[in-house]
């Protein structure tokens, strides 16, 4: 049977510096997104994008959290109520969620939407951990908080926007991690989060690193979600995102992980939602960034040259 996959644009740049990843939905849409996913044997059905209003009507410093160092959260807040409620109704519908950001705070909205009614396991193949919280962030942009938000970490303890209500540290797993704040680093040490970084890549290979990361994310859950960062990839092949890190995982090895991530799906049935996010169009070579992305995004759907 043919699976369907609803693409949810989702175009928001509250959560980061560099302005432009708003347009990485529409970047990825023109590259191809919909002919890859049929040549992959599926679907795919267009929702367009999410309302999201420009950052320029907003002010960056007014927010309802309990802390000042979180640029945007009222607006990322309610972009990721309104994304929490659609992926719930996609999954209620039996098809499959694809989010396209925007910055990587949408995942909040994403894990909420796809745990609400089911444990699920995550895969974070990102350069970063993401696990900052506004008393811990550096630059106070959301986009480094979104994993910690999901796991209710410090201020957003309280906050059941961000919770993921169904997402828990043993079932989360880092693939590629090779930028991580030091505060961050002792996080991840004192939690029970997996956490493999481009040096298992290196020692291991890279099938092996996500065969181990989908036994985590996949033991006593319900499904597994999927959070891919285009800056996970080293630079020299995703040119196109806000914050590039030199070192990174190569094309061929980013298809190799998600065609692994494909096969597991093909033998279990667990994938269960998955966000594109980071693709960057004004610091983009050629729509080269969001071109890979598809490519990438095609391979976890089962895309194969033979």
């Amino acid at each position: 049977m043919t699976r369907t996959v609803r693409i949810i644009g989702a175009p928001v740049d509250y959560g980061a510096n560099r302005r432009g990843v708003d347009m990485g939905p529409s970047a990825i849409r023109y590259a191809g997104l919909s002919d890859q996913l049929a040549a992959a044997d599926i679907e795919p059905a267009d929702d367009g994008d999410l309302f999201v209003p420009r950052a320029e009507e907003r002010d960056p410093d007014e927010g309802s959290l309990d802390h000042d160092n979180a640029k945007f959260v009222d607006e990322v807040r309610g972009a990721c109520v309104r994304l929490a409620d659609r992926v719930e109704e996609t999954l209620a519908e039996d098809v499959f969620p694809l989010v396209l950001g925007g910055d990587h705070s949408i995942s909040i909205g994403t894990m909420h939407g796809a745990s609400r009614d089911a444990d699920i396991g995550v895969i974070w193949f990102d350069a970063h951990a993401d696990l900052n919280t506004p008393s811990t962030s550096p630059s106070g942009n959301v986009h480094g908080m979104p994993l910690a938000a999901a796991l209710g970490y410090d201020e957003f303890a309280d906050e059941d926007w961000a919770t993921a209500p169904n997402v828990r540290e043993s079932s989360v797993a880092y693939v590629g991690l090779r930028s991580v704040d030091e505060r961050e680093r002792e996080v991840i040490g004192d939690s029970d989060i997996t956490a493999f970084t481009m040096a298992d890549i290196d020692e291991r290979g890279i099938t092996a690193v996500v065969e181990d990361a989908l036994a985590v994310a996949t033991d006593d859950t319900d499904g597994l979600h999927v959070s891919l960062d285009l800056d996970w990839l080293d630079p020299s092949a995703a040119p196109g995102v806000g914050t590039p890190v030199r070192g990174g995982v190569t094309y061929r090895e980013a298809h190799s992980a998600l065609e692994t991530v494909a096969d597991h799906d093909a033998r279990h049935g667990s994938f269960r939602s998955m966000d594109v996010v980071e693709v960057n169009p004004i610091l983009d070579e050629s729509n080269e960034t969001a071109s890979v992305a598809t490519e990438i995004v095609a391979s976890a759907f089962g895309k194969r040259t033979l």
